[in-house]
């Protein structure tokens, strides 16, 4: 694909190898969890998310070192988000503004938001794009087809837990590339073709009306650079 070999020519592709580590800003994924964390866990997936075998998760399945910031009240809590489909979900959460202004400029809200549809979405935090560097965020914005090609790289058209991804070993995107998902339940991997190490969970098994959500620590990229 001509378009991802030019994004590499913007000169930023090394920025996607980059593996994020804790974040000290409030607002953005940090490596412990609070003590305090409400409403999720870090522990591993529940047993009854895993029996389940569709990939519908519950708000007691969400784990990670990040869902501590996950309001624990309003809109953007996990139980606001239980009711909404995937793309209002995500523009309450505070962990994926970046990603949504991507989605909505890509004209992607109306397709994740389809009450006929399922899915299982790898949701960029903040600090994944902003790894990449202003210059290159400009740049993917403003080529809709780029943008679109790897925004459909993080969505899969059916809905899977923690679990049943680390069982099936693969995510097949929308995009039509794979992403390979290796570790374990509690801790799954996530592996671009275009990325050099594999991005990590930060909060999992995240419940929608319409999808299960993982918000991660990269950018997947569906081509090598």
């Amino acid at each position: 694909m001509r378009k991802i070999q030019r994004l590499a020519a913007v000169g930023a592709m090394a920025a996607l190898t980059v593996a994020l580590g804790a974040c000290s800003s409030s607002e953005t994924p940090s490596a412990e969890p609070s003590a305090s964390a409400e409403p999720t866990s870090a522990a591993a997936p529940t047993s009854e998310a895993m029996a389940m075998g569709d990939g519908v998760t519950t708000i007691e399945d969400i784990f990670g070192p990040a869902c501590s910031q996950v309001p624990t009240e309003g809109e953007g809590s996990a139980q606001g988000m239980v009711d909404d489909p995937v793309g209002t979900a995500a523009s309450n959460n505070p962990l994926l503004t970046t990603l949504v202004a991507a989605v909505t400029q890509a004209n992607l809200v109306d397709t994740l938001n389809d009450p006929a549809a399922t899915y299982t979405v790898l949701a960029p935090a903040n600090p994944a794009f902003e790894a990449l560097g202003q210059e290159t965020v400009d740049a993917v914005l403003a080529d809709q087809e780029l943008l679109t090609t790897i925004l459909t790289y993080h969505v899969a058209g059916t809905r899977s837990d923690a679990a049943g991804l680390v069982e099936a070993g693969t995510f097949e995107s929308l995009q039509g590339g794979a992403v390979e998902v290796g570790g374990t339940a509690d801790a799954p991997t996530f592996q671009g073709i275009g990325n050099a190490e594999p991005a990590t969970n930060l909060c999992g098994n995240i419940p929608t009306a319409n999808a299960t959500v993982f918000v991660i620590d990269q950018v997947l990229m569906p081509t090598a650079s």
